[in-house]
Order: C-alpha cells, then structure tokens, then sequence
C-alpha cells in the first residue's frame, strides 16, 4: 500500500476517535496534530511515517530494527522515529503511542 494513503487512513481512524488530532502543516508538508503539537507526517522525502515519541523509546527502536532517525537536512531529531515500509498495524500502534506522548506536552 502506497504510504501517503495508508498514512491518512490512519489519520481518519484517529481522528474519529479523538477530536484533539488535527490536520496541520510542518515543513510545508501536511501533518498530524495533538492540539498545538506536532504528532507525525508521512514520507518527507522517502521517510515513510515520521512520529513523535520519547526519546529514550525512538533510541529502543532503532536499536531493536524496528525504524531508523529522522534526520531531515543531517540535524536528528531525537523524538522523531521514521519508519519507511508501509505497515497497517505497526503504523497504528506507533501513532496510538504518539498521541499519548504528544498530549502529555499539550
């Protein structure tokens, strides 16, 4: 399944079941929301999803294989994970992770 579709499926998903999640822009490219606060976007130059998470937790799934650093023009942003292969599930959950995260800071 093509990332970008995939991606706002999700969105769709989340937002029906969370008013606070918003579309929004970053990087000016379209994006997910908690409020004011970034969530995720989706293949910013091949990334894939791109998702907001703790930072310890974006190291453990590096280090496990399961997603690679967000590192848009060489500067890495540790509390951005990119996972660049299309999957429904992991997809799912990681965002699920992201927004509770996210709206901790809110």
């Amino acid at each position: 399944m093509d990332a970008e579709k995939l991606f706002w499926e999700l969105a769709a998903e989340l937002h029906g079941g969370d008013p606070r999640i918003v579309e929004g822009t970053i990087m000016s490219s379209r994006c997910l929301r908690v409020g004011k606060e970034f969530l995720a976007l989706v293949d910013y130059k091949g990334s894939g999803l791109v998702v907001k998470l703790p930072k310890s937790r974006v190291a453990e799934l590096i280090e496990q294989g399961k997603g690679q650093s967000f590192a848009p023009a060489k500067k890495v942003f540790k509390e951005w994970l990119s996972v660049p292969k299309p999957d429904r599930r992991r997809w799912r959950a990681l965002l699920k992770e992201g927004v509770t995260f996210v709206a901790k800071k809110e």
